[in-house]
């Protein structure tokens, strides 16, 4: 992909610099008079029964009766903490807000959402694109379904879609219920590549077309654990459209964003008007999004093209400002309800009616898992995540990423706190990420004390846990099962003073034991992230990480990488050395029989292809650093070629496997080959036929699977 230049002239003329310091574009506004406490469906601190908590709230106390945040001192935390981050890494713009006590204060917006022309982020009026957290409008149009009795969450999800959209067995007996939808248990496989976002709008499809035509098959019986689908979630939303009869982006804006005057939060794509296809964004609005960026240290700061996600919008295509999120936070805090007391104009003879979005029981809903699992592990309560946060405090929201921009969304009922934030750079994901319990953390303590020392006795049981495991959330056949087995894998090892470590292409950590070294709980060194392994068979089978959005299973030599890279560095040496011998060799003294001959020439052909497919494989593999590149451009023409001739050279594995009994007996031996070279082609052909059986494995031999 070549994504938009930063400047009309490319990288000829000099590109606007982000400053070192923050830019805010609006000062905070003044708070709100603060209306009356509320009850909670949240259970209080246990300190602090309900009663106690109303009766507490009073100037400087939220409604649950802690200490409000002054807002000067979260502005001025805010401005450090984002200001330190996009100068380290090189983030273009971000936009944040947060709430409490039924108001709004802090909003801001830092840095760009362009470069050309140099425009701003605007907190009330810059359109960030928020990816998953448009799930949240999901469940809540879901779950206002099921309490209203139009859709029974233990029902199959093929009761509510048109029979060309319905699930098929595959094999597999239970249906896929509604439930499994909320916390992301139906057992898809997830692909992604090629189809998930468009970058080229003359490639949308309507929803219907793409369930339709891009669905995943499942892979295992469903509520067995979670694994993070989008598809499951378009499926959700399309439901919603056969229940309703109305359109998606239609239903989102008459049950939430319309009546929450949320104006600048929309679920549509800027996009000319085409039959078939949602209405585009309102020009008003799309003159406001915020570019998306990668920055690179020879280009600086890139403009990437707008990432078109309307064929699964349920999933995630909706965009906002950081004043709409923080009237949407206040909603999920007052348990569905929005009270606009303060935003009553002082003419007005009466505050204006509360509005109810959803109801109590939704509200507990949202903080009840329909599936019991470990502690410290988010449980996809009615698909919402729920975070830990310091001082032993559940948060619940979600997070939400695209190619370009990472998002984040924690509302804290202890605290009547909600904090959002997201930004507009590819490099953004660690700051969208932890914010939200750093502030926690800041002003509401104690800070996560992780663990430092590794535990002597993990080394006794460190075969327990030691091996190669393969994330669930992954293609499971073709060219994307192969980029899944490359992406998805974790090596687990234990270190000599006692640690857990896992390594993968994202980096490695470090573990110490919970307890019990061989129970199977480990508690980062560096935050408050878990790792929970299934030791139901006295080994450790799989594990599941805090955010609980992928299962990690434990699989044999043929699936690990090491195992894959050492054949292919073998038989790239073994072809390269049958093409020296080639050359090298003195034909008029050459002693063969014919079908020593022709074995030779396939061994040959065979050389050449294995190099071919290295070389394409490793160039590829070389461009996959730009992740934009590798989704729109899918598979391209490098990978396909490279497959193809692996496929063939394992193909002619299978002659030369036939051809070796007569190699070994065939001719006199003045005209045969000597022993050596006998025992080099047998070994170069063993090789070549592992290495194809591998590739197999990987799914890195069909071509046509793109």
């Amino acid at each position: 992909m070549l994504a938009a230049a930063l400047c009309p002239t490319g990288a000829a003329q000099a590109q606007p610099a982000l400053p070192d310091a923050p830019i805010p574009y609006q000062a905070l506004a003044k708070p709100a008079p603060r209306p009356a406490a509320r009850p909670r469906a949240a259970t209080p601190p246990p300190s602090t029964t309900a009663a106690a908590a109303e009766a507490a709230a009073g100037p400087g106390l939220t409604a649950t009766g802690v200490a409000a945040i002054d807002p000067a001192r979260l502005e001025a935390y805010l401005d450090g903490v984002i200001g330190s981050a996009m100068v380290r890494d090189r983030i273009a713009g971000v936009t944040v807000s947060v709430v409490q006590n039924d108001q709004v204060i802090f909003k801001k917006g830092y840095g760009h959402a362009s470069l050309a022309p140099l425009r701003p982020v605007d907190p009330d009026r810059t359109l960030f694109r928020i990816g998953s957290i448009s799930k949240t409008f999901t469940w809540i149009l879901l779950m206002n379904e099921i309490q209203a009795g139009r859709v029974r969450i233990d029902a199959p999800i093929n009761l509510y879609l048109p029979e060309a959209l319905q699930i098929r067995d595959q094999g597999f007996t239970q249906p896929i219920q509604v439930s499994h939808l909320l916390d992301h248990t139906p057992g898809f496989e997830d692909r992604v590549l090629g189809q998930l976002m468009e970058r080229n709008f003359d490639r949308e499809r309507p929803m219907a077309q793409y369930l339709r035509q891009e669905r995943p098959r499942r892979v295992r019986e469903p509520g067995q654990f979670p694994t993070y689908s989008n598809y499951g979630v378009g499926l959700a939303g399309q439901a919603l459209v056969y229940v309703s009869g109305q359109p998606f982006e239609e239903l989102v804006e008459q049950k939430i964003t319309g009546p929450l005057g949320m104006t600048r939060t929309t679920f549509r794509e800027p996009h000319p008007p085409r039959q078939g296809i949602p209405a585009p964004m309102a020009p008003s609005l799309a003159r406001d999004l915020s570019e998306g960026f990668r920055w690179s240290p020879a280009e600086g700061f890139e403009a990437r093209p707008f990432e078109y996600l309307g064929h699964l919008a349920p999933a995630g295509s909706a965009s906002s400002t950081a004043a709409d999120m923080a009237r949407y936070m206040i909603v999920l805090l007052n348990d569905g309800v929005y009270r606009p007391a303060a935003e009553t104009a002082p003419e007005e003879a009466a505050p204006r009616p509360a509005l109810t979005i959803f109801g109590p029981t939704t509200a507990r809903a949202f903080r009840t898992p329909l599936r019991p699992n470990e502690a410290g592990v988010n449980d996809w309560p009615h698909g919402f995540i729920t975070y830990p946060l310091p001082g032993d405090r559940k948060g619940y929201g979600h997070a939400g990423g695209t190619l370009s921009f990472s998002s984040n969304m924690v509302v804290a009922p202890e605290l009547d706190l909600g904090v959002f934030i997201s930004v507009n750079t590819e490099n953004g994901a660690a700051l969208a990420s932890e914010l939200p319990a750093q502030l926690v953390a800041q002003f509401y303590g104690p800070a996560m004390a992780p663990p430092q020392e590794g535990d002597p006795d993990l080394g006794r049981v460190a075969r327990l846990y030691e091996g190669h495991y393969l994330g669930t959330r992954r293609a499971y056949v073709g060219l994307e099962r192969f980029v899944g087995f490359i992406l998805s894998g974790v090596s687990v090892q234990v270190s000599r003073d006692g640690r857990l470590i896992t390594s993968r292409l994202a980096g490695t950590q470090t573990w110490v034991p919970e307890g019990d070294p061989a129970a199977g709980r480990f508690a980062s060194t560096t935050g408050p992230d878990r790792l929970v392994f299934d030791m139901s068979g006295g080994k450790a089978s799989a594990f599941q990480g805090t955010y609980n959005d992928v299962r990690f299973q434990r699989v044999g030599l043929w699936s690990r990488p090491t195992v894959l890279a050492w054949l292919a560095g073998l038989s790239a040496v073994a072809a390269i050395s049958t093409l020296v011998g080639l050359a090298l060799r003195n034909r008029r003294d050459l002693r063969q029989t014919q079908i020593q001959s022709q074995a030779s020439l396939v061994q040959t052909i065979q050389a050449v292809l294995w190099l071919l497919a290295l070389g394409l494989f490793a160039t590829w593999i070389m461009g996959a650093s730009d992740t934009a590149q590798v989704v729109y451009a899918w598979p391209g023409a490098r990978l396909i070629l490279a497959s193809a001739c692996a496929l063939v050279a394992s193909v002619l594995t299978i002659v030369t496997l036939a051809a070796l009994l007569s190699i070994w007996r065939g001719g006199r031996r003045l005209d045969s080959w000597p022993v050596m070279r006998k025992v080099a082609f047998t070994a170069t052909t063993l090789l070549y036929a592992a290495f194809a059986v591998v590739l197999f494995h990987w799914g890195a031999l069909t071509p046509w699977s793109s």
